[in-house]
C-alpha cells in the first residue's frame, strides 16, 4: 500500500467530503420535517391522512435507495412534460436528484422512528392534559413532542448514521461526493485500495463525530433523569464514651413542683 498516494489524495477527498456533508445536513433537514408530517398523519383517524402516509412509507422502505436514485435521475427525464416544466431546471442536476432522493427515503424511516416515540410516551400524561384542559396542538407541543424527542432520539442517531454511509451512492450519478471523488483518482493512478482506504477512514471519522454529537445531545436532554451524585462516606471514627462512672451522682432536674 502507497501511503504517500494516500496522503496527497487528501484535499480532494476532504472537498468531495464536504460535498457529502452538504448533501446529508440537507437530506436530514428537509427529511425530518416531512417525518414528522408524515408521523402525525400515520397516527390520525382519517383515512385521507393515514392511507397516503402508509403508501409513502410502504413504498420508501420497501424499495432500494439505488432504485431510488435511479428513478429520480433518470426516470423523470423520459417524460417531455418534466423536461418543459420549471422543474427541470432543478431535476437535470445530479445533487438535487440525489437530495431528493435522500430527504425521501430517510423521511419515511424516521417518520416510523418519531411515530413509535410518540406512542411510547405514557397515555396517563396526555389524559392529565386533557384533564386540564389543553387543546391537542398545545398537548403535543409541551407535552407529547419534547418527551418523543429524547424516546426516538437514539434510533434517529443511528439513521443519520446509515444516511451518511448510504451517501456513497449519490456517486452513481455522477455525483463527485467523497466517493466519488475516490472512484475518479483511482481510475487515473490505478490504486483503488489506497484511494478507498482513505475515503472509508473519512466516513469512520464523521460517523465518530455524528456519534458523539448525539451522545451529548442525549446526555443534555435526560438532565432531569440523571441521579445527583452519592455522598462519599467518612472513614469511621470511634465514638467518645458517654457513659457515666459509678460513683458518679446521677443528675437533679431543677425547678418547682407542685
Amino acid at each position: 500500500m502507497n501511503i504517500s498516494v494516500m496522503i496527497d489524495s487528501i484535499p480532494a477527498l476532504l472537498g468531495g467530503a464536504g460535498l457529502t456533508l452538504q448533501l446529508v445536513g440537507l437530506a436530514v433537514v428537509i427529511g425530518f420535517v416531512i417525518a414528522v408530517l408524515v408521523a402525525l398523519a400515520r397516527l390520525s383517524r382519517s383515512p385521507l391522512l393515514w392511507l397516503p402516509a402508509y403508501g409513502f412509507v410502504f413504498f420508501f422502505r420497501g424499495t432500494p435507495l439505488l432504485v431510488q436514485i435511479f428513478l429520480i435521475y433518470y426516470g423523470l427525464s423520459q417524460f417531455s412534460a418534466v423536461r418543459d416544466s420549471a422543474l427541470w431546471v432543478i431535476l437535470r442536476e445530479p445533487f438535487w436528484c440525489a437530495l431528493i432522493a435522500f430527504s425521501l427515503n430517510t423521511a419515511a424511516y424516521s417518520a416510523e422512528i418519531v411515530r413509535g416515540a410518540i406512542q411510547a410516551v405514557p397515555r396517563g400524561q396526555i389524559e392529565a392534559a386533557m384533564a386540564i384542559g389543553m387543546s391537542r396542538l398545545t398537548r403535543l407541543r409541551r407535552i407529547v413532542m419534547p418527551q418523543a424527542v429524547r424516546i426516538g432520539l437514539p434510533a434517529y442517531g443511528n439513521e443519520v448514521i446509515l444516511l451518511i454511509k448510504a451517501s456513497s451512492l449519490a456517486s452513481t450519478v455522477t455525483l463527485l461526493d467523497l466517493t466519488g471523488v475516490a472512484r475518479t483518482i483511482s481510475s487515473v493512478n490505478y490504486m483503488p485500495v489506497e484511494l478507498l482506504s482513505m475515503a472509508a477512514l473519512i466516513y469512520l471519522a464523521m460517523t465518530f463525530v455524528v456519534t458523539r454529537a448525539f451522545k451529548v445531545i442525549e446526555y443534555l436532554l435526560s438532565g432531569d433523569r440523571r441521579q445527583p451524585p452519592t455522598a462519599v462516606p467518612l472513614p469511621d471514627q470511634p465514638v467518645p464514651d458517654q457513659s457515666l462512672p459509678p460513683d458518679h451522682p446521677l443528675p437533679v432536674a431543677s425547678g418547682k413542683t407542685k
